[in-house]
Formats: C-alpha cells, structure tokens, sequence
C-alpha cells in the first residue's frame, strides 16, 4: 500500500494508522538506491506497507495481512484520503498469457470503504 504526497510526515501516517511502514521518505530526503547505490532526492513523501509475497499468489491473504495492520476507523481513514493519494498497488505474474485473478466483494468492500484504489501491473509469462 502507498500513500504519498508532498507534505506527507511518515510518523504522523503512522501515528494515525497504527502501524510502522515498510518503508517510508520525506520530500526532499536523501535515498540511497537498493541497487544503483546512488543517492536520490525524495521529490515526494511516501509511506508505503508491503505484505509478505505469496506463490502461488494469494492477493485475499496479502489484502488481509495489510489490513489487519491498519485501522479500521472509517475517520482516520477519510482524513488520510482528504490529504494524501492512497493505494494499494500490485505487481501480477501470470503463469500464462491467458491467466487471471478475481477479487470477492467483501475485499472489494474492504478497499472501498477506505478509499483505497486498486493499482494492478499485470505480467504474462512471456515478460
């Protein structure tokens, strides 16, 4: 999950949320790149939670194991969507060029009743 704006404050989000992130950045902070090993000015703030990857794919378990991290309270969760982009972002690789993934409702519900988007990147087995 991501949330991101230029005036984001890490510590605040997660005052708010009740949770540490994964990873988080203010703007204008200096990031060491994982692989480049250059050092980068954050244009943005970002507060980002990752859920544990999952093979074969459990995107329900992944939803389930960020939100179970989160607050529930619908409040925070309207002042979060009032000042930041929210949402949850995920990678997909198929094992063939015709798979496909579903959703039930009440994840659909879940992400909706907080205002999380759903940001998909689909790859076929051929990427």
């Amino acid at each position: 999950m991501r949330i991101a704006d230029d005036l984001l404050v890490p510590d605040k989000v997660s005052r708010m949320l009740g949770s540490e992130p994964t990873d988080s950045q203010q703007k204008g902070d200096e990031i060491l790149g994982r692989s480049s090993g250059q050092v980068r000015i954050a244009r943005t703030g970002m507060w980002r939670l990752e859920a544990q990857t999952r093979e074969p794919e459990d995107l329900c378990g992944q939803i389930d194991e960020i939100l179970g991290k989160l607050t529930n309270d619908r409040d925070v969760w309207a002042d979060i969507r009032r000042s930041f982009s929210v949402d949850l972002f995920c990678g997909l690789f198929m094992g063939s060029g015709n798979d496909g993934i579903s959703l039930p409702p009440e994840r659909l519900q879940a992400l909706g009743e907080r205002g999380i988007e759903l940001a998909l990147n689909i790859y076929d087995s051929t990427d």
